[in-house]
């Protein structure tokens, strides 16, 4: 058997009584046409090794090696979903390995080979997080070149968005100074089981070999938390608690004392996070 010829997901799920987990972050995609299409997204997968979070019954695990994976990593917390996945496995023979583990707590290096892809329907409860660890390794260029992953949908314009909007702050900051980042696919919410209260969308972020303006990551961190969790406040304000002269800092970075985080681009907070660095 090879993997486009295993049972429907539906059946799988009844077959092994995966009813999906609010506690997991669960949200099953189960149109196989679907799987297959985000797959595309991750590019061309033929000489890539595929790092999966959450792969559930198995769904988009089938798409990136129908899709030509050299070979994927999936990292399954929930235990019920292993049989779903051996089977996958024992079609495409030495092509899939499945670990069970939480991801927040594995290092995925010791089972992977360059070059190495992500792509994930990350869990909802822990997608955020993964995401902000893979833009901010202690080394750079990372150990992923490109990363195509599934999120609430407000969650991946937060990550795309530009000064001046509402969804835009910290994860697009740190997104976007060392990846392109774009929203490639969106899903409603009736494409999953169950179906989430919002629209799903996924992005794809491609690793830049050099962050976009120098800065030393921790302080960028620091300085653009700090901002943004005061948003409503004047950046002199906001950031008052981190040196006596940050109004003159904050003109030297070429932002008006009097801006709000939302307005800040990119480049400016590059420069200001370079004065305390200094």
């Amino acid at each position: 058997m090879n993997v486009d010829a295993l049972p429907p997901l539906r059946q799988v799920i009844a077959e092994h009584e995966l009813a999906a987990r609010k506690s997991l972050g669960q949200n099953f995609l189960l149109d196989l046409n679907l799987t297959a299409k985000i797959a595309r997204q991750a590019g061309d997968l033929k000489e890539c090794d595929v790092l999966e979070i959450g792969p559930g019954p198995g769904g988009l695990t089938r798409g990136l090696l129908s899709e030509g994976a050299r070979r994927v990593l999936a990292v399954e917390k929930d235990a019920r979903c292993l049989p779903a996945l051996d089977q996958i496995a024992q079609a495409a023979p030495g092509r899939l390995q499945v670990i069970n583990a939480d991801a927040l707590e594995l290092d995925p290096l010791e089972h992977l080979t360059p070059p190495i892809r992500v792509a994930a329907n990350l869990p909802y409860n822990i997608g955020t997080e993964l995401l902000v660890r893979w833009l901010t390794p202690p080394e750079w260029p990372p150990f992923w070149q490109s990363l195509t992953l599934m999120f609430q949908r407000e969650v991946a314009e937060r990550i795309v968005a530009k000064p001046g909007s509402k969804t835009y702050g910290r994860l697009a900051v740190l997104s976007q100074w060392r990846s392109d980042a774009r929203i490639v696919m969106t899903l409603p919410p009736e494409a999953f089981t169950p179906p989430p209260k919002i629209s799903s969308a996924v992005v794809h972020l491609t690793a830049l070999p050099e962050p976009r303006y120098p800065a030393d990551p921790q302080t960028l961190q620091m300085v653009v938390a700090r901002a943004f969790n005061q948003r409503r406040k004047m950046l002199r304000a906001a950031l008052k608690g981190l040196a006596p002269d940050i109004e003159d800092r904050l003109i030297a970075a070429g932002i008006k004392p009097t801006d709000r985080a939302e307005t800040v681009g990119l480049e400016q907070f590059c420069a200001l996070a370079r004065s305390f660095k200094a």
